[in-house]
């Protein structure tokens, strides 16, 4: 028997100052490709913790998560099906430069850039402006809504 396993993942919005904390990356296609810093979950990590550490690895920005945006599913035009977890942080501090050598760039991106970059057809999935309207929407839940042992 053939079992359907959704990749779970994980995505933070970090805000400051009005811009948005971006990652740039070559996927392979005509363009880079823009997301919030997001990756799968490992075995046996916590949901938060993923968040942590992949904001950690693809900006080398260390954040506080505030907030949980909820559960994205989305279904990806490969057939791929993703559940997403979305957070939101705040910007603590800068590590330095060591980043995820599937990086290519950090950038910290107003509304407006972004809404330019979706137009292009540059942003890594309808999730990316999806978490981001949803942050200024105020849409959070808060942390203790997830529940792991």
């Amino acid at each position: 028997m053939n079992r359907w396993h959704p990749h779970v993942t994980v995505a933070c919005v970090v805000e400051r100052a009005g811009r948005f904390l971006m990652v740039e990356e070559d996927r392979g296609g005509p363009h880079t490709l823009f997301n919030q810093p997001a990756g799968h979950l490992e075995p046996g990590e916590r949901i938060k913790e993923a968040a942590l550490r992949e904001v950690g690895e693809e900006t080398a920005w260390q954040v506080g998560i505030t907030d949980y945006l909820g559960i994205y599913v989305y279904q990806a035009p490969d057939g791929h099906t993703f559940h997403s977890h979305g957070f939101f942080g705040m910007a603590l501090a800068h590590r330095g430069n060591d980043l995820d050598p599937a990086i290519l760039a950090v950038h910290w991106l107003t509304l407006e850039e972004l809404e330019e970059l979706e137009r292009q057809g540059r942003l890594l999935s309808p999730l990316v402006m999806r978490r981001i309207r949803d942050a200024l929407a105020g849409k959070f839940f808060p942390m203790d809504v997830i529940h792991e042992r």
